[in-house]
């Protein structure tokens, strides 16, 4: 497929932020309504968004988004969410952070926290409080997954058994309407569901935009968690779930100006 210049915008766009509007993007281009949706209607056709209700998003299924998209995508709200669950965590504490770039973001903001253990298979993770002199950080072994800097397989699992943190900070690839936490790796998933039954309390990060996202295997379910920390209220149904399963949910919302 050839692509307008509008069109190779509108997927940037997309990978940027995760999800684009009609309305936002016929206010953007100065065209009609009808224009934008023919322009995400060709761009789903060949494979590159998926359509949902007033927009677009980028395209989910069996396979995750490249690292360095994801990464990009949501900036604003992944780091208001972060603040919002580094505020949660108190000095003196064991901590064990998974894979997943609103993870790091977490762990961006644990730079500054005194006496710190923190137990993790993410590299990244490592690599960002490795400056924090006050923090003794230990990585698990395993595979090393080169795309994302992740550590997967049985000896990640075996050594993450070892361990009782007071804290679990988690992510995730999607969520489903019933409360499902998904992802797309069987044994980064295997690792996930260690890390969430160790812990004495497990967070879990993620913008809402997952919710719009879908991906084939299931974590655990949020009424196994303690604490959700998102950009949005949670639709009304599964906000109702959440207080009949005593979740927590911490709603970090993104200011005008880009602040929490």
């Amino acid at each position: 497929m050839a692509l307008n210049i509008r069109q190779m915008e509108i997927l940037d766009l997309a990978r940027a932020t995760g999800r684009v509007g009609v309305d936002e993007l016929a206010e953007r281009f100065d065209v009609t309504l009808q224009t934008i949706r023919r322009d995400l209607g060709e761009l789903a056709d060949h494979g590159m968004l998926d359509r949902v209700h007033g927009g677009a998003i980028m395209r989910s299924g069996v396979s995750n988004i490249g690292y360095e998209e994801r990464r990009r995508m949501n900036e604003d709200a992944k780091a208001a969410i972060a603040r919002a669950c580094a505020a949660e965590i108190p000095d003196n504490c064991s901590i064990i952070i998974n894979l997943g770039t609103t993870t790091e973001a977490v762990a961006r903001e644990l730079q500054h926290h005194r006496n710190l253990t923190v137990i993790t298979n993410n590299m990244n993770v490592a690599n960002i409080l490795v400056a924090n002199e006050s923090c003794e950080i230990m990585v698990a072994g395993g595979a090393l997954r080169r795309s994302d800097g992740g550590l997967v397989g049985d000896l990640t699992s075996e050594f993450i058994a070892q361990f009782k943190p007071d804290y679990a900070i988690i992510g995730t690839s999607a969520l489903d309407a019933d409360g499902d936490l998904l992802d797309f790796d069987m044994a980064e998933v295997r690792v996930s569901r260690a890390i969430a039954g160790l812990a004495r309390k497990t967070f879990l990060v993620t913008d809402i935009s997952k919710l719009e996202r879908s991906a084939p295997v299931r974590i655990i379910s949020m009424a196994e968690l303690d604490t959700v920390f998102v950009d949005r209220p949670l639709p009304g149904e599964l906000t109702g779930k959440c207080r009949e399963w005593e979740t927590r949910v911490i709603v970090a919302g993104v200011g005008a100006d880009g602040t929490g």
